[in-house]
């Protein structure tokens, strides 16, 4: 499928859905924000659904926009997916799924299963935001100030503020462009990765308090539970960064951060240099990228724990 497909669907279409992966991180919400107000232009009558997303991201222009359910009343001419790699983790799959006459898979892993219509994959790009500046252009959108924010947003928290593999040339370019434009892109950056809420910030002490080590060293393990959450006032959004503290460290190959949730234990994989992790999450029917991944696993703490880690030491060298 090329691009052209998928512009001959969105030019044909009157209503669209759009939606992202589950537990969305900046990259999703600043791609579907952009794709938004980029439909918008166009004049097309356009639903965002993201049920939950982090209210770090409500500085977002639109954000005020986003949906936390779509309509049942209707079927939509085309339902657009960002940043999901499998139908499985998509928010509101049966509303995209059977309330979409045409579908569409816009992202950028590596493990996209191709689950759409018409799929728009590239697993080199660094963040979802990024492919969305070939799209955008290619649907002749205008890349004003409000939409690059987003995108800018989106690419920031996938690139860990540009130092993560896969950020290139292209990508400073297009940062380059957004500061002509009158971006702020340190006070994005401020926003999106440096300030912390007070509950994140208790969050960090317990993960911290509980990491153990594996493997000569090589493993970091640690959790939280709905407890601590509770008793902490997280929001959604508040556990991220969380898996990232351990992955930091001297010495660790693989990072492991385990959230309890209603189906079980989120499971946060990160590596240093060699191991994909991405191999480890599709184990348990999960996925990302080679360096950032996740799955769920269905099991209480020890088991999730004990089976994590069993698979990891498996792709140990």
């Amino acid at each position: 499928m090329t691009l052209d497909n998928i512009i001959e669907e969105i030019n044909k279409a009157k209503t669209i859905v759009l939606l992202t992966h589950e537990s969305p991180d900046g990259d999703a919400v600043g791609s579907s924000l952009a794709m938004y107000q980029a439909l918008k232009q166009m004049g097309k009558e356009v639903d965002l659904v993201i049920p939950e997303h982090p209210k770090v991201y409500d500085f977002l222009p639109c954000a005020d926009k986003i949906k936390t359910e779509g309509r049942n009343d209707i079927i939509y001419d085309l339902g657009i997916a960002l940043d999901c790699a499998d139908s499985k983790r998509l928010e509101g799959f049966d509303l995209w799924y059977d309330n979409a006459k045409v579908t569409i898979s816009i992202d950028h892993h590596g493990s996209n299963s191709m689950y759409a219509d018409y799929n728009f994959v590239n697993p080199v790009a660094p963040a979802c935001a990024q492919i969305l500046i070939v799209v955008l252009k290619s649907m002749g959108i205008a890349i004003n100030k409000d939409i690059g924010k987003c995108l800018l947003a989106g690419i920031i928290t996938d690139t860990g503020g540009f130092k993560y593999e896969g950020v290139g040339a292209e990508t400073f370019e297009f940062v380059a462009d957004l500061l002509r434009l009158g971006v702020n892109v340190s006070e994005i950056y401020k926003k999106v990765l440096q300030v912390k809420t007070r509950a994140n910030f208790e969050l960090t002490k317990l993960v911290m308090d509980r990491m153990e080590f594996f493997a000569d060293g090589k493993i970091a393990f640690t959790y939280i539970t709905m407890e601590d959450e509770e008793k902490t006032g997280a929001q959604p959004g508040d556990h991220e960064g969380l898996v990232e503290i351990g992955r930091d460290l001297e010495g660790i190959e693989v990072s492991i951060f385990l959230r309890e949730t209603e189906k079980g234990f989120k499971a946060s994989l990160r590596s240093s240099e060699y191991v994909n992790v991405s191999e480890v999450a599709s184990i348990f029917s999960g996925g990302g990228h080679v360096r950032a991944a996740g799955c769920t696993l269905p099991f209480a703490l020890p088991q999730a724990k004990e089976k994590i880690i069993d698979r990891v030491k498996l792709f140990l060298e």
